[in-house]
């Protein structure tokens, strides 16, 4: 689905933020990574990434309220790097993956907040629930790539609960918080 998107023109100048007009830049799995974070019984922290990420961002620099992202994460590639807690997530427990294989994200509003900074706020889908989300985001850079593609990179932080999604097993004690810190890399696409 967002592949089919139609791709907007490049850069106006090699090494400049500025834009003449909205681009649209397809994210790089191999430079993304979604990294969710979590108290276990207050006796540690473990972490949990999402790779795999497909996505459409949309960045108007010259009016950040027409830019926009979709993202599907596939819950086949949650990596605890514990193959048995890995299992036990994609189950009914948790995430069900049998039965909702993937969860998204997409934008409903994109604002300033700052020098380099957005706040995003969307919809996120997990287990076929959908629940606004508010990202605080920081433009890392803008410019071209070894390929000679535009390309944008950002990184991103939010809070959600687990309740909210229906992956609450083991809440309060296992943290119903969850702290998601998410780095994203996404070019043009070369004409084909």
């Amino acid at each position: 689905m967002f592949k089919r998107l139609i791709l907007a023109t490049a850069l106006a100048a090699a090494g400049t933020a500025a834009f003449a007009a909205p681009v649209t830049y397809q994210m790089d799995p191999a430079h993304t990574d979604v990294i969710a974070q979590w108290s276990h019984f207050g006796f540690s922290n473990p972490s949990m990434h999402f790779g795999q990420a497909d996505g459409v961002l949309v960045y108007d620099a010259d009016n950040v309220a027409a830019s926009s992202v979709q993202v599907t994460l596939p819950l086949s590639s949650m990596n605890s790097f514990t193959a048995k807690f890995d299992e036990h997530l994609r189950s009914a427990d948790f995430f069900d993956a049998a039965k909702f294989p993937s969860a998204s994200f997409k934008s409903t509003q994109v604002e300033a907040a700052g020098e380099g900074r957005l706040k995003v706020t969307g919809e996120l889908t997990i287990k076929g629930i959908t629940k606004p989300v508010v990202l605080d985001v920081t433009l890392n850079k803008v410019g071209e790539n070894m390929m000679k593609q535009p390309t944008i990179g950002f990184d991103a932080v939010t809070t959600i609960k687990r309740t909210d999604f229906d992956v609450g097993m083991y809440a309060p004690a296992v943290s119903d918080e969850v702290r998601i810190r998410i780095t994203t890399e996404a070019s043009v696409p070369k004409a084909e």
